[in-house]
Formats: C-alpha cells, structure tokens, sequence
C-alpha cells in the first residue's frame, strides 16, 4: 500500500521549517506528501515549492484543502495531517499493517478500511495530559475522531464517501460518520503529537468548556456554520 500524506495549509511560514523536516523522510521512504495551501500570503507555498514539496493550490477552508489534496493522491491510502501535528516514527507502517490485515474476519467483524492515532497534546499545561486522554477514550467509544489524530482512509472508500463535508467547522465528525459505516476504526495506540497553543492561548479549561458545548451544539442541531461562528 502506497500511503498519501495530506496537508492543508494556511500562513504556516513560522511553523514550516520543521514541518517540511518532519515530512522530508516520509517522502524520501516513498509516500507522496502533498500540501495544499488556501491562499497564504507569508511565502510558505513558495517556501514548500523550493525545498522540493509539491504544493496544491486550492480554495481556503481546510476541508476544501483536504478534498482538493485528495483528487490528486494517488496513495492507495490518505493520511489528513495537521500543520502542527507530527507523527510517531514508523506511521507509514503502522497504517499500512493496520488496514492491510483482516482483523476479526473470523468474528463476521469488517476489516477496518480506515483510522486514527491517540494523540498528546505539547505544551506547558499538566491539564493538556488529561486533555489528550479525555480525547482518545471518547474517540475510543465512540468511534468519532478528530483532525488532530491524523485520519487516514483507504482512498477508493473516501471517494465513495463523498470526502469532507466541505463546512467550516466539524468536518471530521461528518466524515468519520460517514466512515463509521463502512467499518469500525482502526485505534492505533501510538501517539501524534499536536500543539496545544490554541488551548494555553485561551485558557485550558475555558477550551475544553467552548469544544463539549460547540460539540453538542452540533450534535443537537446547530448548523457548521453557526458553530465556526461562535468557535472565533
């Protein structure tokens, strides 16, 4: 299995640095890593460009990016990373083990033909630690991730899916529901490890209030919209 690695970028040039040094020996082992910029104005496309990354030009909005990376993957497989997420050494392997192998084929259980990673969250607060687990015990039982996970999907069951719902906010829910049908995700165990800016910026606790109550907004009705309204 060839594995794509998706990007959605927007103004990263701060981050970019280490995030192409992240990407660089995944492309050197033979996945294509695609970027997709929404329309940077701080150089970060040119920037990619130059160091030998292929960069897409799409409209802004990450699911638009993410959809738009996807029509041109030619990976068997797409993995959606954030800019400020990194993965653990060995993911291209542990993906492809995890949807190469039927596991509970015997039990009438699908074989997964998608996943995601548990997640630590970095940062200086002792309560993103209790973040990070509150995160993959609720994708655990629910079977719901989030982009921070690094969501990967065999390509031809994305496409049958239809892709990301393209709205500004709680496009992964709409996807993994879509998945959800067609089997149960593959919970890998090792950890990405994602920014924990957002939460220190606004406060830890004060996020994890806005996030559960936008969350059940949604789940109660509310429209993508007015949830990326109140998100801001």
């Amino acid at each position: 299995m060839k594995l794509s690695v998706i990007v959605p970028m927007l103004n990263e040039a701060a981050v970019l640095p280490e995030l192409l040094a992240h990407l660089l020996p995944l492309q050197r082992a033979g996945c294509e890593v695609l970027l997709v910029d929404g329309g940077s104005t701080d150089g970060c496309a040119v920037m990619a460009r130059v160091a030998g990354f292929t960069v897409i030009d799409a409209p802004a909005g990450r699911a638009r990016q993410m959809n738009a990376g996807a029509r041109q993957a030619r990976g068997d497989v797409l993995l959606f990373l954030h800019a400020d997420t990194r993965l653990p050494d060995g993911a291209e392997q542990r993906v492809t083990q995890a949807l190469g192998a039927p596991v509970g084929a015997s039990l009438g259980v699908p074989a997964p033909v998608w996943g995601r990673f548990d997640v630590r969250i970095s940062g200086q607060s002792p309560w993103l630690k209790v973040v990070a687990r509150m995160m993959n015990l609720r994708s655990r039982l629910s079977g719901i991730a989030t982009g921070d996970q690094a969501i990967f999907v065999r390509r031809t069951v994305f496409q049958a899916c239809g892709g990301f719902p393209e709205q500004p906010l709680m496009e992964d829910i709409e996807l993994c529901k879509r998945l959800k049908r067609r089997s149960p995700p593959a919970c890998l165990a090792d950890q990405v490890i994602t920014s924990g800016r957002r939460w220190e910026t606004r406060g830890v606790w004060r996020t994890i209030v806005l996030m559960w109550r936008l969350r059940l907004a949604y789940w109660l009705g509310a429209s993508a919209e007015s949830i990326a309204r109140a998100y801001r």
